[in-house]
């Protein structure tokens, strides 16, 4: 790797670990350029989800104080992000790239469309779902899978977070960012215990990634955390509409 590909890698770093702070999708910021670089695509996915983890970490810590009072809530979606992150680590060895990939717009695409109505979707479903902000089984489950994609590949795995609690819980958005920051944290932890021991990464990939992302997430939460609701809901499109497109073209 040059110099020039290392400041390139340190920068989508930081991209990427405020993006995923405020909203989500920021592997789609380093997964092309850890392939620019000349990674095959297993290795350049492993060594992003161990380099992002650090950024998930400082993302959780920006959004501390929107996470009082939810940690019973933290605790069992927690359960459920660590084994399906472990879930997708796995397939992400086993099954060809494109078995999965194929349906990745689709379900972003898909959460998108969610956050996007949110409002009108999850006022309906409040009516005959659950008490207001229960982690019920329709939310565990919908999360756990989530996050056996997100153990997979990780992008935009946040916008899918934030647009499925969006519908089942009622709270804050910025709360519900909060949470999302913790579960993407052990999802890529969960990940990255699994795919030290059994798949190759790039030591230096992961240590730039690592160093970007940590300062990238102070930054996400800072701006992030200034949001209303209308601003980040559009933001979350915003992001995720690009997200969709990206991965049509890749």
């Amino acid at each position: 790797m040059t110099v020039w590909e290392m400041v390139a890698v340190c920068a989508a770093g930081v991209g990427a670990g405020a993006i995923n702070t405020a909203v989500g999708s920021g592997t789609l910021i380093t997964f092309p350029v850890l392939l620019a670089t000349g990674l095959p695509p297993v290795t350049a996915t492993v060594s992003n989800a161990l380099g992002l983890i650090p950024g998930s970490i400082s993302g959780a810590i920006g959004y501390r104080a929107e996470l009082g009072g939810q940690r019973r809530r933290i605790l069992k979606l927690g359960a459920g992000a660590v084994l399906g992150g472990f879930a997708g680590a796995t397939l992400l060895l086993t099954l060809p790239a494109a078995a999965f990939e194929t349906i990745v717009p689709v379900l972003v695409g898909l959460a998108v469309v969610l956050v996007a109505f949110q409002p009108l979707i999850s006022g309906r479903v409040r009516r005959g779902a659950r008490p207001r902000g229960d982690a019920g089984p329709l939310l565990f489950t919908s999360l756990t899978l989530a996050s056996v994609y997100g153990g997979y590949f990780s992008a935009a795995q946040g916008i899918l977070y934030v647009a499925l609690m969006g519908m089942l819980l009622d709270e804050p958005l910025q709360r519900l960012n909060a949470v999302k920051n913790v579960l993407v944290a052990l999802v890529n932890a969960v990940a990255a215990v699994f795919f030290l021991f059994v798949a190759d990464f790039d030591w230096t990939a992961v240590l730039l990634i690592a160093a970007g992302s940590a300062v990238g997430g102070q930054l996400g939460a800072k701006a992030g955390r200034r949001l209303g609701p209308g601003a980040l809901r559009a933001l979350v499109v915003t992001v995720g509409t690009f997200a969709v497109v990206q991965l049509l073209v890749r």
